[in-house]
């Protein structure tokens, strides 16, 4: 089949759910959503669950640029991918023993991605940046490590700091139930602030810088390469490790992910969403003497019950296969820059402040006039305005991201018409907000 009837998620702060009707990545969908049904269901759900969910999400459907936060770069129900599964789960779901798959995929990932030699398959970024942390720690015998204001790399303890210039340095949690010795190895730079990375190198023993190389969870920002540049060039005089949390960017921006695009090459990679086709998985890799520290290779120990099942390693080898093919990646810029180029163009003409840019299928707007550089600078825009504007084109069958603190997806699913539904509804929009 095509694109399948479906439910995906939204992260609303309403108490609210949405529209429960079918959803589909292209121009059916109404203008007229009725949510009777979603209420209660919700309602429900509220009285079994912590705020009616199993994430903080809400259910919801549509034209889709959420693609369940990335994975479904092949669209929703891709029939490959589900023959694949279908016949995967003739053989079982998960053996508590490696399977062939893992080898398959590993190469895959370690043939694509350049700062990978070998490779440890888990169950989410989480768990992927979990392991990375204690991993860069074990390698160089330091504890600090260095992470960016506004970006996100999982709910380990150790990454859940408050960051701003008064409390940088200071370790201080950003969740309650998160200890403050939890944190003190952390320390927060500015992203696109090279002197800010400098500072802390002069004042700590670092292990390793941590930064996703195109920041997606404080809305979308693309680094400047020297600052990228500059951040590998200090790692290296200061005897840390440069570490690329890909979980969004791996295999989205290209097949290489982001350290191919911008020919920036860390010493260890995260990654997950797309390499697993839809389904569960994370992975981290490196250089082979970095992971050869990992056990059994080595004293670092990690582990994970379902960690590279059948299913996941299945979902992702086909997803990669498909994404191997000459022009994928080609279609999905076209048609994301013909998306952020007429959303733009008509936000501006209506009068509103209003920027935003994209990389292959990853994009993203702020309402302000820009360009953004970091989770300061994003924090300045106008976000009631993002809310007013992300409700009306919802009311118009479009699916974004529903904060402005979050990057969109574009998957091969997508066509034409649906980026030209979406520039319609957005002129419709920006007339009245």
């Amino acid at each position: 089949m095509a694109l399948s009837q479906i439910l995906v998620a939204l992260a609303l702060s309403s108490a609210a759910a949405l529209t429960r009707s079918p959803m589909r990545m292209s121009a059916t969908a109404t203008p007229t959503h009725v949510t009777t049904k979603s209420d209660a269901i919700m309602a429900e759900a509220k009285t079994v669950m912590p705020g009616g969910v199993s994430s903080p999400v809400r259910a919801f459907k549509y034209v889709d640029y959420v693609g369940t936060w990335g994975p479904a770069i092949c669209g929703h129900a891709n029939d490959e991918v589900n023959e694949a599964l279908v016949e995967c789960l003739k053989k079982g779901t998960s053996f508590g023993a490696p399977s062939a798959n893992e080898n398959v995929l590993a190469k895959m990932v370690i043939d694509a991605v350049p700062s990978v030699e070998m490779v440890r398959f888990t169950n989410s970024g989480t768990e992927a940046c979990m392991g990375m942390l204690r991993l860069v720690r074990a390698y160089t015998g330091r504890e600090k490590v260095i992470k960016f204001e506004g970006c996100y790399h999982g709910h380990a303890d150790g990454f859940l700091v408050q960051a701003g210039s008064g409390v940088a340095t200071l370790g201080l949690p950003d969740s309650p139930g998160v200890p403050a010795g939890a944190t003190q190895g952390t320390l927060v730079a500015e992203y696109n602030n090279l002197e800010s990375v400098e500072a802390l190198f002069a004042d700590h023993e670092v292990a390793a810088v941590v930064l996703e190389p195109v920041v997606g969870n404080s809305g979308f920002i693309p680094p400047s390469k020297e600052f990228l540049e500059g951040i590998r060039a200090l790692t290296e005089k200061n005897g840390a490790l440069l570490v690329f949390d890909e979980v969004m960017t791996g295999f989205r921006i290209s097949y290489g992910g982001a350290q191919q695009h911008f020919g920036v090459t860390p010493d260890v990679t995260t990654m997950g969403k797309v390499i697993g086709g839809g389904l569960p998985v994370g992975a981290y890799g490196g250089k082979k003497e970095i992971m050869e520290m990992v056990a059994p290779a080595g004293p670092m120990y990690q582990a994970g019950t379902l960690s590279g099942n059948p299913l996941a390693m299945t979902a992702g080898i086909k997803t990669l296969e498909i994404l191997s093919r000459p022009g994928q990646y080609e279609k999905l810029a076209a048609l994301t820059e013909k998306l952020v180029e007429g959303v733009l163009a008509e936000g501006k003409a209506a009068g509103h402040a209003i920027c935003g840019g994209s990389i292959s299928g990853m994009f993203g707007f702020f309402f302000c006039d820009g360009p953004v550089a970091n989770f300061q600078e994003a924090t300045a825009s106008d976000t009631d305005k993002f809310a007013r504007w992300h409700r009306a084109m919802l009311e118009r069958g479009v699916y974004l991201a529903p904060s402005q603190y979050e990057a969109g997806f574009m998957s091969l699913a997508h066509t034409e018409e649906d980026v030209e539904k979406t520039i319609a509804a957005a002129k419709e929009v920006f007339a009245i907000i």
